[in-house]
C-alpha cells in the first residue's frame, strides 16, 4: 500500500512552478524505474561527485546540488540533513542545469552507495528497515 500511495502525493505539470523547477531529463538517457533527486547544498557537491564510484545525471543551482535516484529510493531510509529527498523531479530551485552526464546509459545515481556518502557527509549513522522511515521527516512531496 505504501508505494501506491506514494502517487497520491500530488503529480504536478512538467514546468517551472512557484520556486519549483522540473529537472529535464536527457531522451537519450531511459529512466525506466522513474525517477526521484536527492539534494545537498552545493557545498558539499564536488565532494561527493568524486567519492562516489559511479554519478548518474546531476543538477545545480546556486544553492543545491540534485542528483537522480530511482523511485523510491526512500522506502524504509531515513535520507539525513542536510539532503533533501524529492518525490519525483519537480525541486524546489530556480535555475538547475545539468552539470553532469553519467557515462553508463542510465540517468541513475546508485541509491546505496549515495546514501552512505550524505550519511558520511552529515556525521550520521545510517538507518534503514521501517523504523526508519517511520522517523522520516525529510521527505519533500512533489506539491
Amino acid at each position: 500500500m505504501h508505494r501506491l500511495s506514494r502517487g497520491l502525493r500530488g503529480d504536478l505539470p512538467d514546468h517551472h512552478t512557484a520556486g519549483r523547477v522540473e529537472l529535464a531529463l536527457p531522451a537519450a538517457l531511459p529512466a525506466s524505474l522513474g525517477c526521484d533527486a536527492v539534494g545537498v547544498p552545493a557545498r558539499h557537491g564536488f565532494r561527493l561527485l568524486a567519492r562516489l564510484p559511479r554519478t548518474g545525471c546531476v543538477f545545480a543551482d546556486t544553492d543545491w546540488w540534485w542528483w537522480i535516484v530511482p523511485s523510491g529510493s526512500d522506502l524504509d531510509l531515513k535520507w539525513p540533513a542536510p539532503a533533501r529527498y524529492v518525490v519525483g523531479t519537480n525541486v524546489p530551485a530556480e535555475h538547475p542545469r545539468l552539470i553532469h552526464w553519467p557515462d553508463s546509459p542510465s540517468p541513475y545515481t546508485p541509491p546505496i552507495p549515495f546514501y552512505l556518502m550524505v550519511c558520511q557527509l552529515a556525521g550520521t549513522t545510517p538507518a534503514w528497515g521501517p523504523e526508519a522511515r517511520a522517523q522520516d521527516t525529510g521527505t519533500v512531496a512533489a506539491q
